[in-house]
């Protein structure tokens, strides 16, 4: 987790370093890996790819890891589920399919219960009010990272 953080990390100044970084450590995991390593090595990439076509194709594979066969859904899985049901609402509104994204908001407000009140619920659930109203707007522009 340390070296996924690290490359994470590099997100801030230089995007195109991370993504470097985190493929390569997601190659390295490969299909057989750890898979809270491999969900949240997809989760940041799809946050640092520029189309929403390859946002969508990294929040797919973040969900998979999770939901992988023979991968018990423990807690700490489970408490990524509304972060990444909400990306995958997010991608799909970006690729205007609006559909699919409505169906990936109300699966995210369902799993809101493994969420404690403190600053990172409110920021999922906040994010979720963000993107519905874009999803009602029909727009497919990218939300600002605030």
């Amino acid at each position: 987790m340390a070296d996924i953080f690290a490359a994470v990390r590099l997100g801030g100044g230089d995007p195109a370093a991370a993504r470097q970084a985190l493929e390569k450590l997601w190659d390295e995991i490969g299909e057989g890996g750890d898979p809270l390593h491999r969900c949240v090595i997809a989760h940041h990439l799809a946050d640092l790819h520029d189309t929403a076509a390859d946002a969508l194709l990294w929040d797919r594979r973040a969900l998979a890891a999770v939901f992988g066969p023979g991968v018990p859904l423990d807690e700490g899985l489970r408490s990524f589920l509304p972060s990444l049901y909400l990306n995958l609402a997010d991608s799909h509104r970006r690729v205007g399919d609006f559909e699919a994204a409505r169906m990936q908001l109300t699966i995210a407000r369902g799993h809101l219960d493994v969420l404690a009140n403190d600053a990172y619920g409110a920021l999922i659930r906040t994010s979720l009010d963000r993107v519905d109203a874009a999803l009602t707007a029909r727009s497919t522009d990218r939300l600002p990272n605030d």
